[in-house]
């Protein structure tokens, strides 16, 4: 069987601790390959080489170090249709997935190009007498990414990307569940030209991150995944005086106003609540339509396009619609809170549970599932299901559907669709979520603005990519700087009394 490594110093090394973990086949349940788990003293070497490698990296010129980046970008291009497959053998989304997986990704690529410009400082000419003021940026030194299954190639490049520009020297942790496409990304920047040591791709489970949260030399650590981790991540990392973003769970709305145009709002629905078996932090898992007529008309569009959807491997050609979900114990989860959202009254309109494929019976895989008549009580309200269940809570008028979503724990995406401009720029002004749509499902922003969200979806303060994010992995130095009279006034054999 496959044995996955790390990467360390520019090349692949085994593991050294003996300790595996299986990387399946979601579409089929195979063992597909083993991934070591580092130690503590493993992870300490791959930052000390990191530390040693990374002064000379910071000394690159930022242009030279954008050169890296659109080298990478080409390469990553290139390489689209490889790192997708990558993407959906050990994630199981299908390839039309995988390659958005891995686009969204490159975007950010392409917004570190820019660099030089976005990380220039500030210059005041005579802020005084004779007195010139000026900031530089400059980088943290050792950096930390700690990313999810659910985008293999999208969240680390998302982290490496900056960081890398802005002279800072990378430790990434990814998902032992899908480690291959983070191995293949590291090859591709050290083809681009990153030299040995700036990244480490560090494979681990929990020991692995304690050693990244407890490591002195470590400055800034990045995290994207549950609420519950991201919080005991930021709670360590903090206490260890390390600079902290990390961003935890969603539970995402979207307002149906009676205005709104009911076939497009459906089929904004299905692709935001499906898409990826819903295993994005910016699914749409909760459907507010408000009034009654506008809950019956929703439901009624929604159903047929629901039961069309075809669920299969990312093999199983360009109409399947989505794959399974990442494990067997991801299965149990999602189908035991349906379980829950029947016993507690909810109406199930579409039933996913048992879904078997034929010629795929050990796949994970989990039918479109669709409730009405769910209340804010219910498990399958307050929990993030993280799989393909839409759930419609119906409410009265929009100032009821809007409270439900202020007073809900999560604040990372939501929407609103609607005819009308007035309701619009009234939610988005009032509603206290990070990422709004306006007839726009997945608000997720474009790479040069900034993503994040709010409330317990995450904690700290500054959020991914865009400008946030050379502000994350750097610090600036703010100079003031005066000259005395020297040579151009001849020589001076006395210093003249300062004014």
């Amino acid at each position: 069987m496959k044995e996955i490594g790390h990467w360390i110093d520019g090349k692949m090394v085994a593991g050294t601790s003996g300790r595996f973990t299986e990387v399946l086949n979601p579409a089929t349940g195979e063992v597909i390959a083993k991934v070591a788990l580092a130690t503590t003293a493993e992870l300490d070497a791959a930052v000390a080489a990191a530390a040693k490698a990374q002064p000379g990296w910071a000394a690159t010129n930022p242009q030279r170090r954008a050169r890296v980046m659109m080298k990478f970008g080409d390469l990553i291009n290139a390489h689209m249709d490889e790192l997708a497959e990558l993407v959906s053998r050990e994630h199981g989304k299908v390839l039309a997935d995988g390659r958005g997986d891995v686009q969204r990704g490159l975007e950010v690529i392409e917004v570190c190009m820019g660099a030089p410009a976005l990380m220039k400082g500030e210059y005041t000419g005579d802020a005084g007498p004779g007195i010139d003021l000026y900031s530089m940026r400059q980088p943290l030194g050792v950096v930390a990414g700690i990313t999810p299954f659910n985008f293999p190639a999208m969240i680390p490049l998302w982290k490496m990307g900056p960081a890398l520009v802005a002279g800072n020297a990378m430790i990434l942790k990814p998902s032992e569940r899908c480690p291959s496409t983070s191995l293949r990304l590291a090859e591709l920047a050290q083809e681009a030209g990153l030299p040995d040591g700036v990244l480490q791709v560090v494979n681990g489970d929990k020991e692995a991150v304690d050693a990244i949260l407890d490591n002195e030399t470590i400055q800034a650590v990045g995290f994207v995944g549950s609420t519950p981790i991201a919080q005991y991540i930021y709670g360590r990392a903090c206490s260890n005086g390390k600079r902290a973003q990390c961003f935890g769970g969603a539970k995402n709305h979207m307002i149906i106003m009676p205005d709104a145009d009911m076939d497009k709002a459906a089929d904004a629905l299905v692709g935001a609540g499906f898409g990826a078996a819903g295993e994005r932090c910016m699914a749409i898992s909760v459907a507010v339509p408000v009034g009654k007529g506008t809950a019956e008309a929703l439901v009624e569009r929604l159903i047929p396009k629901i039961e069309k959807l075809k669920v299969g491997p990312y093999t199983g050609g360009a109409d399947i619609d989505f794959g399974p979900v990442i494990t067997a114990q991801a299965k149990a989860r999602i189908e035991g809170l349906i379980d829950s959202g029947v016993a507690a009254g909810a109406k199930l309109v579409v039933d996913g549970r048992g879904l078997k494929i034929q010629g795929y019976e050990g796949g994970f895989y989990v039918g479109p599932t669709l409730f009405d008549e769910v209340t804010p009580e219910m498990e399958i309200y307050k929990q993030e299901i993280f799989g393909p269940v839409l759930s419609v809570v119906r409410q009265e008028s929009y100032e009821d559907a809007l409270n439900l979503i202020i007073d809900n724990e999560y604040g990372n995406g939501t929407a609103i669709f609607t005819a009308d401009g007035d309701t619009a720029r009234d939610f988005a002004a009032r509603v206290n979520v990070g990422m709004v749509g306006i007839n726009f499902p997945i608000p997720v922003p474009l790479s040069y603005y900034t993503f994040g969200g709010w409330k317990k979806s995450a904690f700290g303060d500054l959020n991914q990519y865009g400008p946030d994010a050379l502000r994350f992995y750097t610090k600036t130095k703010t100079v003031t700087a005066r000259w005395f009279s020297g040579i151009k006034d001849g020589v001076a054999l006395n210093f003249k009394a300062l004014d």
